[in-house]
C-alpha cells in the first residue's frame, strides 16, 4: 500500500480515514477538494489535471477521493489500493448534516477562503443535497470501477460500516 485512494460518497469520512492512513503509514496526504477549489466563489483549479498528474506520479500518496471526472481514470490507473467507504445513507446523512451545519454556523473556512452559507443549503450543489442525490450513482460508479478489468490489479478494501473501517485501521 503505497498509492491509496479513499473513496465513497460525500460525508462518508474519506478525509478522516485518508489522514489517519497517511499518519499511520507515513504517506503524503492530498485533499482533493483543496486541489479542486482554488479561489473565492468556489472557483475551480484550471490546472487540476496537471497538479494531480504530478502528485500521482510520486511513488507514495493517499488521496481522499474517487477523483473528479477529468482526473478519475488517471488516479485509478496509478493507485495500488482502494479503501471504499460503502456506507448507507442512514450513516452518511447525519454526518454530512452535522458537518455542514457546524461549518455554516461557525463560518468555517473550507477551501481557498470559501465558506458554506445558509443560502448554499438551498442549492443542488450543497454537500447535503449532493450526498443524498448522488449516493446511488456514486455507489454504482465505484462498484463498476472495482470490477473493471483495467483496475483489476488494485487491492480493494470495502467497508460497509464505520466500525469495520476502524477495525481495519487499528490492525494496520
Amino acid at each position: 500500500m503505497r498509492r491509496i485512494l479513499v473513496v465513497g460518497v460525500t460525508g462518508a469520512g474519506k478525509s478522516t480515514l485518508a489522514r489517519a492512513v497517511s499518519d499511520r503509514l507515513g504517506l503524503p496526504y492530498h485533499e482533493m477538494d483543496a486541489l479542486y477549489f482554488d479561489g473565492p466563489g468556489w472557483s475551480v483549479n484550471a490546472a487540476l489535471a496537471e497538479d494531480v498528474a504530478a502528485l500521482t506520479a510520486e511513488p507514495r500518496w493517499v488521496f481522499d477521493s474517487l477523483g473528479y471526472p477529468e482526473v478519475r481514470d488517471l488516479m485509478w490507473e496509478r493507485a495500488d489500493t482502494v479503501l471504499w467507504l460503502d456506507y448507507p445513507r442512514r450513516i452518511v446523512m447525519p454526518r454530512i448534516l452535522r458537518r455542514s451545519l457546524r461549518r455554516t454556523v461557525m463560518r468555517e473556512v473550507v477551501y481557498a477562503g470559501n465558506r458554506e452559507t445558509w443560502r448554499d443549503w438551498l442549492t443542488r450543489q450543497h454537500p447535503a443535497w449532493w450526498a443524498w442525490s448522488q449516493h446511488r450513482a456514486r455507489h454504482r460508479e465505484i462498484e463498476r470501477r472495482v470490477h473493471d478489468p483495467r483496475f483489476a490489479p488494485l487491492k480493494t478494501h470495502r467497508f460497509g460500516r464505520p466500525a469495520a473501517a476502524a477495525r481495519w485501521l487499528a490492525a494496520l
